[in-house]
């Protein structure tokens, strides 16, 4: 049996036993080694391979100058596996054509399929794409460089990329320079060096030359390394970066195993600066109007779907039936939908309907024009088939009918007609800061609010008390009950019967909700005051885990307020609300708008009980806004590092010995 260099150079920890314990530990290893060499492969309880493959060689070597071939050879010291290149590997400067980037066993071809320029730095970024072919280790962020010129660019400039909607890092959009400082650059050439995000949303750009530049992100569509399209994600900003350079000092940690340190070193490093850009990447919003689709789920309506809102309605004409009066329009709050309810029972029996539409549409120049088209909407209902259930429900209602008659019970003598139904938004216990809403699936013809009541329960005894009801805004088909709600008390909210009819003439039946007001004691209130932000109107929203908003409100003198807070775990975002229309907005481009700024509150906030909890002084722009969101309700989560390390501590503890890098026989 013939041992490898590091089988020779295997040694066990030295942990101050005696010497007995180490000759059984040792007698044990060298069983193992022997059970290794028997056959091929990892042994039953052996040790994993934790190195990652090594560079060797290349062709043209790493580096090189005066480059004039398109094609590269990289040679590693066992087998490899390339994953993922076409999403991983970036050339930079980009490249129009896709290369070939392809991985054969202890190395790697590329060809670009470009030309190349003249005196520039080329790099290619191979992020974590290189593993060894056993263990999967990676040989992470490595990068191959060459130039055309006499000399190599080695500048590098680093940072985050986040969704500015929510802070989330955006893996994988590229991250590219200009050294052409003119605002519409972005849309005219392509990125000058380029980049990817990772999982952290964390990019470097290398290869970079002295000089100035700005930053852009984008997630390319179309593969033009330009913003050519409003559905790419992008960043932008006008500060304009020079790369510099400067030697510096880090600690580098030698872990003894998965939970103990062997040893820090201090390890000089050229530090290339700026290494701190933040991008915020948005969406812009689709302004271009075209229609999506037009659907018949229900026979008693159909919708016009666009891709973008607008104040005129589509006008409808029928053709084969009479369009006077024959709707109820129900416009969606952004205009972007259209229902149109049916109101006689002939048309909503009638399977087809022949339509002439004309509605506004954006032309290739983004202006509105108007169009007209015809279209038969059939009904995905058919009448026959409802015809067949009203029968089914006839029959089994006639059975009962009978089945009663011979028991001598009394039965309606006519199949009711089912009531409207009415869905309430609460039910059981709710905080005084609520109200109770009810909606209806359905149009409503009649909503008589003198049937509607609410009363109090006190001493045993219920009274009247005053309310408003009213149609819910921006809701359709919904109606709200607002009343001042005290804590700790009981309520009944009762409907006579026909408090409201739908336009079928279907009438509710008598409804009656009991609810209660929660006590004071349950709840929390929440205060937290902000400094070091500018004079401008502000949203504050608490999230749960989920990053669902459970309260909304508006910074009022610097200071947030949550009342009524039920007791768990929340966390804070704060977004500045320029426009002040209550909600966040994307940014603008053409227009030079940046999305409104957000910021996340960077510790979890625990709510008690009888708490009136008052937080110290935020400035929400004192930390960097990479590190602010909590990595708890971060769903954008960093990639482990593809390391078995931790199985070899495992191991090692089945052994019974101590884990130490140098123990593995490889």
């Amino acid at each position: 049996m013939a041992f490898s260099d590091k089988e020779k150079t295997t040694r066990l920890p030295h942990d101050g036993r005696k010497a007995g314990g180490s000759t059984l530990v040792l007698f044990f290893l060298v069983l193992l080694l022997f059970s290794a060499c028997a056959r091929m492969g990892h042994p039953d309880g052996g040790w994993y391979d934790e190195t990652p493959p090594r560079v060797i060689g290349a062709v043209p070597e790493d580096k090189a100058v005066n480059v004039d071939t398109r094609k590269f050879s990289i040679y590693f010291n066992e087998y490899i596996k390339l994953e993922g290149a076409t999403e991983k590997v970036v050339v930079s400067p980009p490249q129009i054509e896709m290369p070939e980037i392809v991985g054969k066993g202890k190395y790697i071809k590329i060809e670009l399929l470009d030309s190349l320029k003249p005196n520039t730095t080329y790099t290619i970024d191979f992020s974590d794409a290189i593993s060894d072919n056993n263990e999967g280790n990676p040989l992470g962020n490595y990068t191959y460089s060459f130039s055309t010129g006499d000399h190599i660019d080695t500048m590098e400039v680093s940072g985050f990329v986040l969704n500015a909607a929510d802070l989330e890092p955006v893996k994988g959009i590229l991250v590219g320079l200009y050294d052409n400082l003119d605002d519409s650059v972005f849309t005219t050439k392509p990125l000058m060096r380029v980049s990817r995000t990772d999982s952290r949303g964390h990019f470097v750009i290398k290869g970079v030359a002295p000089g100035k530049y700005r930053t852009y992100a984008l997630q390319d569509v179309d593969n033009d390394y330009t913003f050519s399209q409003k559905s790419e994600m992008i960043a932008f900003n006008h500060d304009i970066i020079e790369p510099s350079w400067k030697p510096d000092i880090r600690q580098d940690t030698i872990w003894r195993d998965s939970l103990r340190i062997d040893s820090i070193m201090r390890v000089p490093y050229t530090h290339f600066l700026p290494d701190d850009i933040v991008l915020r990447a948005f969406t812009e919003s689709m302004t271009t109007r075209y229609l999506v689709k037009r659907e018949r789920k229900q026979a008693n309506s159909f919708s016009y779907f666009f891709s973008y809102g607008c104040d005129s309605l589509p006008k409808i004409r029928g053709l084969n039936f009479n369009d006077s009066n024959a709707f109820v329009v129900e416009p969606s709050l952004k205009g972007d939908t259209i229902t149109y309810w049916l109101r006689d029972s002939t048309l909503i029996n009638q399977d087809s309907l022949t339509i002439e539409s004309t509605y506004l549409i954006s032309d290739s120049t983004g202006a509105l024009v108007s169009v007209t088209d015809t279209v038969t909407m059939l009904s995905k209902e058919p009448y026959q088939k409802r015809l067949k259930q009203k029968e089914k429900e006839f029959n089994e209602w006639k059975k009962k009918q009978e089945k009663a008659e011979k028991r001598g019970e009394p039965f309606e003598k006519e199949m009711p007609v089912p009531p409207l139904t009415v869905k309430p938004s609460v039910t059981g216990e709710m905080a005084p800061d609520e109200n109770v809403s009810f909606s209806f699936d359905v149009p409503i013809d009649v909503a008589d609010t003198s049937k509607v009541h609410l009363y109090s329960k006190h001493d045993s005894l219920w009274y009247k008390v005053p309310f408003i009801f009213r149609e819910k805004k921006n809701q359709n088909r919904t109606y709200e009950l607002l009343a001042e709600w005290r804590p700790d008390v009981e309520y009944s909210i009762e409907m006579d019967s026909a408090a409201f009819v739908s336009i079928y003439g279907l009438a509710t039946a008598p409804f009656k909700q009991g609810l209660k007001i929660k006590s004071l004691d349950a709840f929390s209130t929440l205060v937290i005051p902000v400094s070091g932000m500018p004079r401008r109107q502000m949203v504050a929203e608490l999230l749960n885990a989920q990053e669902s908003v459970v309260k909304r409100t508006k910074v009022q003198d610097g200071v947030i307020e949550f009342f009524y807070v039920i007791p768990g775990t929340y966390y804070l975002r704060l977004f500045v609300d320029l426009n002040e229309n209550g909600v966040w907005d994307t940014g603008c481009y053409d227009d030079d708008l940046q999305p409104e700024a957000v910021y996340y509150y960077p510790d979890q906030i625990e709510c008690k009980e009888k708490w009136d909890h008052t937080l110290s002084s935020w400035n929400p722009e004192q930390i960097n806004v990479a590190q602010q969101k909590p990595k708890a309700i971060v769903k954008q989560k960093a990639e482990k590092e593809k390391t078995i390390r931790h199985r070899n501590a495992e191991r090692a503890k089945e052994l019974g010995i101590e884990f130490i890098k140098e123990n593995i026989p490889y």
